[in-house]
């Protein structure tokens, strides 16, 4: 009586995986076929297309290359159009910071560093512009490996141009709960 038991607890068991191994096979035939037509697609129809993800947190430089804040939040419409974008102005660390939102369509972006003046007050570390990223457009004999071309998912910085005086007088962008 328990060999007749174990034997069809075995059975049992047989039937359940041969099923479930049949079950998966079609899955993932069905699976593959479907990846190799949409990843094409993919890959055609976002291109040059940014992340939302890496453009909040960008800095954001006016038109003198001044560094005058950075990319706090993006704010979107219900039908998925970027209005505004919300910049944190001011503060030291993140700290005693800002918001205010600036039209998006009033932003420009660059996919290169930016570039550094030499003036003292532009200086890393004072506030100002960031050097450009070690860049060289030929290959000489003891000079830096050719940089690597710009990511083409995120642009290096936005520019908006105001100074720092002029977005710390805006009126100050609060998210609300009504």
């Amino acid at each position: 009586m328990l060999a007749r038991s174990l034997m069809a607890g075995v059975a049992g068991s047989l039937l359940l995986a041969s099923a479930s191994f049949a079950a998966e096979d079609s899955m993932t035939s069905d699976k593959t076929a479907a990846p190799q037509t949409t990843a094409a697609a993919t890959d055609m129809s976002y291109k040059g297309d940014w992340r939302a993800s890496k453009v909040v947190g960008l800095n954001v430089y006016n038109a003198q290359n001044e560094n005058v804040g950075s990319i706090n939040d993006l704010l979107v419409d219900k039908s998925g159009n970027i209005k505004a974008a919300v910049i944190s102005v001011g503060g030291f660390l993140g700290m005693g910071a800002r918001l205010v939102a600036v039209p998006f369509d009033k932003m420009k972006f660059s996919t290169e560093p930016v570039a550094y003046t030499g003036v003292s007050s532009n200086a890393p570390g004072a506030g100002g512009a960031k050097p450009p990223a070690t860049t060289t457009t030929g290959s000489t004999a003891g000079s830096p490996a050719a940089a690597s071309k710009p990511n083409p998912w995120y642009p290096d910085h936005a520019v908006f141009d105001a100074t720092k005086d002029q977005l710390t007088t805006m009126p100050e962008f609060k998210y609300t709960t009504e």
